[in-house]
């Protein structure tokens, strides 16, 4: 059992409505009886091990990871005093300064969404944080926008943050269009990548030009964002890891990518009078066979990254296949 003890950096923390971290398998079985013993009433759940709730908190252990998410009423007090003693043997919520103090060093977070994405653009943004803007996010229950299931949340994520920052964000948003020209420029996403990223880190310097590094998750070697960058902004640190998400402006920065991501979706959806599906799913490819119908195979162009194979199966006469995977060139 893990003891809570005095810190000079413990706080009197706001009411936190969501809260979310990785389990082990032995870790799910021991969580299930715990929820049991506390009286809470379980029931099924698309994509959960398990869901229970009890009052109005809800715990919820979800296959991918798995990885528990608790939600509702007295997170932190459940999460303080029964998940993180009984279940994951450590305390970490309110010592996050302890355990990731480069978190709240000043850093830019950099991050993107709809890359993986046929319709719609490719979004990157990027976040100041300091010690203050850090802790101002954590009470506001930021994390990576890919464990946020509500778009309406996303938004209210994305409002919290741009006040918080005090206006230091900055998001940089390739249309499609845009993006089919560059990615033919560049022949290679990375580097449009890489590019894109310089753009958001170019433009956050002009604001806070003393920031000393800048992070985001690892797409590339990180001489593609510094080759980037104009000669007189090269001299930040551009620093580059796995699950980068996990670093507080970097979530901050999915979450701003995100809306931007799916405020232009829906934009143009209602602009055409048909849903713009996201990701690379069939019903995203019967979406791209009526536009073609309706409009012609170049209005993919303007609506969609037509190197994706998808726009070669709807129109295969304009739209080459995309080479083999084994082939693609990595930078």
């Amino acid at each position: 059992m893990v003891e809570r003890r005095a810190s000079s950096v413990e706080r009197v923390p706001k009411e936190m409505n969501s809260y979310t971290h990785p389990l082990t398998n032995q870790q799910v079985a021991k969580l299930r009886t715990l929820l049991e013993e506390l009286g809470f009433e379980f029931a099924p759940k698309e994509w959960t091990i398990f869901f229970a709730q009890k009052n109005k908190l809800s715990v919820g252990v979800y296959q991918k990871g798995p990885k528990v998410l608790v939600q509702g009423r007295g997170v932190e007090e459940f999460v303080q005093f029964e998940l993180e003693p009984k279940i994951l043997g450590e305390a970490k919520l309110g010592y996050e300064e302890v355990h990731s103090p480069e978190m709240f060093e000043s850093h830019f977070g950099v991050d993107e969404s709809g890359k993986g994405d046929f319709f719609g653009p490719l979004v990157i943004s990027g976040v100041y944080v300091d010690r203050l803007i850090a802790r101002k996010f954590l009470d506001a229950g930021v994390v990576d926008s890919k464990r946020i299931g509500s778009d309406a949340r996303i938004r209210a994520l994305a409002d919290t943050i741009r006040k918080s920052a005090l206006g230091l964000v900055e998001t940089v948003l390739i249309g499609p269009a845009k993006y089919n020209e560059l990615y033919e420029k560049f022949g290679n996403l990375n580097r449009l990548l890489g590019w894109g990223h310089a753009r958001v880190i170019e433009n956050l310097l002009a604001r806070k030009p003393d920031c000393p590094r800048s992070l985001s998750d690892q797409f590339a070697d990180a001489r593609v964002i510094t080759a980037s960058l104009l000669k007189h902004v090269r001299k930040i640190a551009i620093e580059q890891r796995p699950r980068a998400e996990s670093d507080i402006a970097v979530a901050a920065a999915s979450v701003l990518a995100r809306e931007a991501f799916i405020n232009w979706l829906e934009r143009k959806g209602k602009e055409l009078g048909l849903r713009l599906t996201r990701g690379v799913s069939p019903g995203v490819k019967e979406s791209a066979r009526k536009l073609v119908e309706m409009n012609g195979p170049t209005v993919l162009r303007e609506l969609a990254k037509v190197h994706f194979r998808t726009a070669h199966e709807v129109a295969p006469d304009v739209y080459p296949a995309p080479p083999p995977r084994e082939e693609w060139r990595r930078y």
